[in-house]
């Protein structure tokens, strides 16, 4: 893949040109974001590149107001802040995730029967049937032992290393009537002959030497194919990746974009949550303390007291920024018709009355005010009252970070293949949106009642 910088950003609207190189932009950062620790290094670049400071979780902190800062966990979570220079009265924060689905590799076996092949397990949920007869790489990071210490090293080889062959329709004939595939047997993939060694190609990866030993990994299988344009006007955008790592770069630009015009009142924060995918529930998920941590540490350099904080809480809002279901054009009754999302119809604000996302008409309203007040195109989602939907951050998030939130997202065909599709001009759309949001005041002055 080409490396290019992935900061970019403009004040207000952009021209065609603008756009276009927006686009470029855009899937520079998603062919280089091949695996979650991928992704939070690209942001990372990028928040360096825009002057944001790097701290540790490990160390005591010594922060000052009207810097910006950043702080990662476990290599796959993030957050970015800017501090105001008087101690903030409320929060603006943006949240999306790092992970997407894949396969995960168990184990690497030197031969099996007649081919090398590496052992998987499914990682989110997929759809099985994308992922055969393509070339497949290989990401992750690599933990190496030298006299040092141990450390992680991320890899990510510009090869084709694996492929997961389909079986023969002669040998398979219901293949086109439904067959159900199981992960374990039609699914682990095939990396070369008998006498392929992957543990080779991994030691040249990390660079080990003498002594040096790889102690352990996190790799996953990742799709080659790059983004692409497609469309008679290129007006679709076909990648791998784009759930939830369109939002990633769309919420990431717009918080770059605000820096100049932030309210004097907020402490605007820019969240990137691991494991959506499988619930959450890790140290670096949306569930963890990763969030209330880093706050309560923001705060304390303010001197503020803990009902400054729970005041500063309640006046907060959150964007839960995770993608959406766009009308199939071949399936268009699995949609409410009455609430059509299509691609490029604008940024989603997405409903759902089991609160699977957290949207209430409350924060819907204060959401989609503030985008009619820009002239920001929004759509609705809302699942057919016979067919239930999938969550997302922003109700996991809740559990244990609560504050008024709306769930958005950018309008996608194909949620969870191996490659997806989305409309380009919503990309600008929802960087447009992300900006107006971190760059308004919104603060809730009583229960029910909100300042725009």
């Amino acid at each position: 893949f080409v490396k290019m910088s992935v900061i970019w950003y403009t004040k207000g609207k952009s021209s065609e040109r603008e756009r276009n190189f927006i686009m470029d932009k855009i899937c520079s950062f998603l062919n280089q974001s091949v695996s979650p620790y991928h992704a939070v290094k690209q942001v990372k670049e990028a928040l360096k590149e825009a002057g944001f400071q790097s701290l540790e979780e490990e160390n005591l902190w010594q922060l000052e107001p009207g810097k910006n800062y950043y702080v990662t966990r476990n290599e796959s979570s993030l957050l970015a802040f800017s501090m105001p220079k008087e101690k903030p009265l409320y929060y603006h924060l943006c949240a999306s995730h790092s992970d997407f689905p894949t396969f995960r590799i168990k184990k690497v076996k030197k031969k099996d029967a007649f081919y090398a092949k590496a052992e998987i397990e499914g990682y989110g949920g997929m759809i099985h049937t994308s992922w055969f007869d393509r070339p497949l790489g290989l990401a992750g990071r690599v933990i190496k032992k030298t006299k040092e210490g141990i450390f992680s090293v991320l890899i990510a080889p510009d090869k084709n290393v694996f492929v997961i062959p389909n079986l023969s329709i002669h040998f398979n004939r219901e293949i086109n009537q439904g067959y159900k595939h199981n992960v374990h047997v039609d699914l682990q993939p095939l990396y070369g002959g008998s006498e392929a060694e992957l543990m080779t190609l991994l030691r040249e990866e990390v660079g080990c030497k003498g002594d040096e030993e790889i102690v352990d990994m996190d790799l996953i299988l990742t799709v080659r194919q790059p983004a692409v344009a497609a469309g008679v006007k290129d007006e679709f955008l076909l990648t791998p990746r784009f759930d939830d790592l369109g939002c990633v770069y769309t919420t990431l630009q717009g918080f770059l974009r605000a820096q100049d015009k932030l309210p004097k009142e907020a402490l605007s924060v820019f969240c990137l949550f691991d494991n959506e995918e499988v619930g959450s529930g890790s140290r670096q998920g949306a569930l963890s303390n990763f969030l209330p941590d880093v706050l309560e540490r923001i705060c304390l350099s303010y001197g503020m007291t803990k009902e400054e904080q729970i005041c500063a809480r309640s006046r907060s809002f959150l964007l839960s920024a995770d993608n959406a279901h766009a009308v199939h054009p071949n399936h268009p009754e699995k949609s409410d018709d009455e609430f059509p999302v299509v691609l490029n119809g604008g940024v989603v604000i997405k409903y759902n009355a089991s609160q699977r996302y957290t949207t209430t008409g409350m924060t819907g309203g204060v959401f989609g005010s503030l985008c009619e007040k820009n002239d920001i195109k929004t759509q609705l989602f809302v699942n057919r009252a016979d067919m239930p939907g999938g969550s997302t951050l922003g109700n996991l998030l809740s559990h244990s970070f609560s504050v008024p939130m709306v769930d958005i997202g950018l309008p996608q065909l194909a949620m969870h293949s191996a490659v997806e599709t989305a409309g380009c001009e919503d990309v600008e759309t929802m960087i447009e949106a992300i900006q107006a949001f971190y760059e308004s005041e919104i603060c809730q002055t009583k229960d029910g009642m909100w300042r725009i």
